[in-house]
């Protein structure tokens, strides 16, 4: 009996259990999806009671408690796949995505989600990897994965770009840990703000408390730096840097960093 086994740690699990109900009080942390490949689960909430079977598939919203009965087949064993949308994950769609929400989420907190063919499939690609404990999941293609699974969803449930892209909850973020793995994203201040959970003046403050600089000075600053690096050091072409360090032209990042270095990108090639 497994129950469960990870594949990709804190994110991916596969879990099985033998001719054997069981029942327990879950805390969820993160947006969860459930893809039951056999036996029945049933999920109960203070305002909800959701059970799906072989084939169907739950999404449960974070920061719930409730009640999990695992119930497998006659004569055979209880299967499912888990997927946990962890907050970091999210963060990091919506910055390689461009996605924001257009609003609040005022949808069900737990639903259940239409499987199209293209979920279907989707499904499909994830269970031999879970059946094979996950020995051919790396890191990589296990957050591939999950990126796929979220697009997905949004084709199917359009109102759950709301529920898993709102960063606006108080949820303050290292904020000097992010923005030195994401400064390249060339997105605006402001959604920088929203996603490491910060209004625009809270964001501006302890940006400053932490970089001693305004956000975008040190955003530009960072930018041609990674890009002078990258020029000199393993003598990466101008032309096929900029747009993924944050610029929008290859103008607007040569005139840029002429400004900051005396030189052009293409002098330093030469």
């Amino acid at each position: 009996m497994i129950s469960p086994e990870e594949i990709l740690p804190g994110v991916l699990f596969y879990s099985y259990l033998s001719a054997v109900c069981k029942e327990k009080v879950c805390l969820w942390n993160y947006h969860t999806l459930v893809m039951q490949l056999s036996g029945t689960l049933t999920l109960q909430t203070a305002t909800q009671r959701i059970s799906i079977s072989a084939g169907e598939t739950l999404l449960i919203a974070k920061n719930q408690v409730g009640t999990l009965s695992k119930q497998p087949p006659p004569g055979g064993q209880y299967e499912t796949i888990v997927i946990s949308l962890q907050e970091d994950l999210l963060r990091r769609i919506a910055l390689e995505e461009k996605i924001a929400a257009n609003g609040k989420y005022t949808g069900p907190l737990n639903r259940l989600v239409p499987v199209n063919e293209f979920l279907q499939g989707y499904f499909k690609s994830v269970v031999p990897y879970a059946r094979e404990s996950g020995a051919e999941m790396t890191d990589k293609l296990g957050i591939l994965k999950v990126k796929e699974g979220v697009t997905l969803l949004i084709d199917a449930l359009p109102a759950l770009r709301d529920l898993f892209f709102d960063f606006s909850e108080p949820h303050k973020i290292d904020l000097e840990k992010f923005m030195l793995h994401n400064f390249h994203f060339n997105i605006p201040v402001e959604q920088f703000a929203l996603i490491t959970g910060r209004s625009l003046a809270g964001f501006k403050r302890d940006f400053r408390k932490t970089f001693n600089s305004a956000p975008r000075q040190w955003l530009q600053g960072k930018r041609l730096e990674k890009a002078r690096y990258l020029i000199q050091h393993e003598r990466k072409k101008p032309s096929a840097i900029y747009l993924d360090l944050g610029f929008k032209s290859l103008s607007h990042f040569s005139y840029s960093f002429k400004e900051k270095y005396g030189v052009s990108p293409n002098q330093l090639t030469s």
